[in-house]
C-alpha cells in the first residue's frame, strides 16, 4: 500500500470539502479509529459518502433528519468488503474527532488522522477490515514518523462523554498481532504479555 502526494494510491477517492489546512502539518501523531453504519446497523450504499461530501438527504431515511447540516469527514473509510474509499488527503485535517482530548491536547483534528470503519460498535468487524487497516496504517507509519502502534486510538478513548467507537466489538488484540506480523510491536501489547 503507497501513499502518494498524501493519498493512498489504491483506495477509492472521494473528496469532500469538510477539512482544511492544519496548524502545523509536521504534527501528525494520533490515528483516530471510528465506526460508522449509515443508517445504523445498515451496510453497503452510498449514505456514507454522501454525509462526508454534504449530500446526504434527510428525507432518504427517518435517522438523517438528526445529521441535516451536519458537517464532518473521515479521512478514509474501510468498508466490510475491505475497499478503502479516501476522502480528505492525509496532511488536511479532517473533521472527525469533535470536542476531544488526547494525553492533555485538545482538538484532536489538530493532529489526528481519522479512520472509519464501516460497522457498529456491537457488530463484529470482518478480517478483511483488519487486514486493510493494519495495512494502512503500517503505509502511515511509514509516511508520517510521529505516528505509531502506541499512538492509535478509539474515538472513545478521546472523547469518552460522547463516543462509544469502534466498541466492544473491535478486537484490539487481532489488530496489534497484525501489525506486529508486519513488524511493528506496541509497548502495550507487550505489556499485556
Amino acid at each position: 500500500m503507497k501513499i502518494i502526494d498524501d493519498w493512498l494510491a489504491s483506495a477509492r477517492r472521494v473528496d469532500s470539502c469538510n477539512c482544511d489546512d492544519r496548524p502545523d502539518v509536521r504534527d501528525i501523531s494520533v490515528v483516530v479509529i471510528h465506526c460508522i453504519s449509515l443508517p445504523p446497523g445498515e451496510f453497503s450504499g452510498e449514505w456514507i459518502d454522501c454525509l462526508f461530501t454534504n449530500a446526504l438527504e434527510a428525507a432518504a431515511h427517518p435517522y438523517f433528519e438528526g445529521l441535516r447540516g451536519l458537517r464532518v469527514s473521515a479521512h478514509a473509510l474501510i468498508r466490510r468488503d475491505g475497499e478503502i474509499v479516501q476522502y480528505v488527503p492525509f496532511h488536511r485535517r479532517a473533521w472527525h474527532a469533535g470536542i476531544s482530548n488526547y494525553q492533555g491536547r485538545g482538538c484532536c483534528n489538530d493532529f489526528s488522522i481519522g479512520l472509519e470503519l464501516e460497522g457498529a460498535d456491537d457488530i463484529p468487524y470482518t478480517e478483511v477490515q483488519y487486514e486493510r487497516l493494519s495495512d494502512l496504517l503500517v503505509a502511515l507509519f511509514k509516511k508520517y514518523p510521529g505516528l505509531s502502534p502506541d499512538r492509535i486510538v478509539g474515538h472513545s478513548d478521546i472523547a469518552p462523554d460522547r463516543k462509544t467507537d469502534p466498541g466492544p466489538s473491535f478486537d484490539w488484540g487481532r489488530l496489534y498481532s497484525l501489525l506486529s506480523l508486519r513488524g511493528f510491536q506496541s509497548d502495550r501489547m507487550r505489556r499485556s504479555l
